[in-house]
């Protein structure tokens, strides 16, 4: 789960009765609702064991995709991070690709890699890959009637590896949810987020050790071992909390949110903002479009422990307006995602 079903759970409620195309579909894996869901899948998913070991699968992605012909609709809206914009349509179709980004593993490969940890025989076995991946995507996207981006950066990705205009149409974010309390922050601050190794929340717990501040990391994931190995007594770790009060109440009471990754938008950090806490962040990704310097937050400009340090030192959380950040916030709310969105289909459709 992350920003993509957060998206794709929008979408499905915006249209009820449209059917859902992927390549697999796990539901003893995701959220019970979704079983009401008209979810129609590809041939992948009659391959062994491939909801849980997708990885090994990932040259059959653009077969998978490039298999749905939907001809025969009006409109095709592909919520992509990968190759999922590769389904082919009829000359009637208007083919909307709202755009999370041009598939990484393909275009920042390099990054990818050492973010994946990807090495030895399997990087071997990848690179010739890579090129021919790359050829069929660019085609995909030529094919695509318009790009929706979720951010500043992905439209400039869209633009220099696909070769095509975007508009920017942020994500949505629950921020009815979201609500300030109106109490005063405690003695912490807060990050949460997956823990695997892109969201880089090594940053946060090493610049709080040396800072000796307390820290409180919400999430799971395959880095927490040695996340915790690395951590201070004063950094807590209280495992995955979704939509949960108890994560609420940590939001409301925080000093500041830490966002110490390169996102492509970064929903947790507008989550942070619409209860009414600025926010200290890598000055990189969606970051610049969510978090207004010296209004709802500050930046620091090098992804090390010393430069988040020094930016949490300079930190004066009087100076930040709890009304402001809900204000700020409140640009990506879901309604206003949808009402941008509507608009957009209405006028290309």
């Amino acid at each position: 789960m992350g920003g993509a079903e957060n998206v794709l759970e929008t979408l499905v409620a915006m249209f009820p009765q449209a059917a859902v195309y992927t390549s697999m579909y796990g539901p003893d894996l995701m959220p019970a609702a979704y079983r009401s869901w008209d979810i129609r899948t590809s041939f992948m998913q009659r391959l062994p064991g491939v909801t849980r070991y997708h990885q090994a699968y990932m040259p059959l992605y653009p077969l998978a995709f490039r298999s749905f012909r939907l001809r025969d609709y009006d409109l095709v809206l592909s919520n992509k991070s990968a190759f999922c914009h590769g389904v082919q349509t009829g000359p009637n179709t208007t083919h909307i690709c709202y755009c999370l980004t041009p598939t990484r593993f393909l275009w920042m490969y390099d990054s990818y890699r050492q973010r994946e940890s990807i090495g030895g025989l399997t990087d071997t076995a990848l690179r010739p890959l890579l090129p021919l991946l790359r050829r069929w995507d660019y085609a995909a996207a030529q094919r695509v009637d318009h790009f929706i981006a979720i951010s500043s950066a992905v439209q400039e990705r869209i633009r220099n590896f696909y070769h095509r205009e975007s508009v920017i149409i942020h994500p949505p974010v629950d921020t009815a949810r979201y609500t300030p309390s109106g109490e005063p922050p405690q003695d912490y601050f807060l990050v949460v987020g997956r823990l695997i190794p892109y969201k880089r929340i090594d940053l946060a717990v090493r610049a709080f050790t040396q800072l000796g501040l307390p820290l409180v990391v919400v999430g799971d994931g395959r880095d927490r071992a040695k996340l915790e190995a690395m951590a201070g007594r004063n950094v807590t770790f209280r495992g995955w909390l979704p939509y949960s009060e108890e994560l609420l109440t940590l939001y409301r009471r925080c000093r500041a949110f830490i966002f110490p990754g390169l996102e492509d938008f970064g929903i947790a950090p507008v989550e942070a903002q619409a209860t009414g806490r600025p926010v200290i962040a890598y000055a990189a990704g969606g970051a610049l479009d969510t978090v207004q310097e010296g209004v709802t937050g500050t930046f620091f400009y090098e992804q090390t422990p010393e430069a988040l340090a020094a930016a949490v030192r300079a930190f004066d959380p009087a100076a930040y307006d709890p009304a402001a950040c809900r204000a700020s916030a409140e640009r990506f709310s879901v309604e206003v995602f949808k009402h941008k969105l509507l608009a957009f289909i209405a006028e290309n459709l």
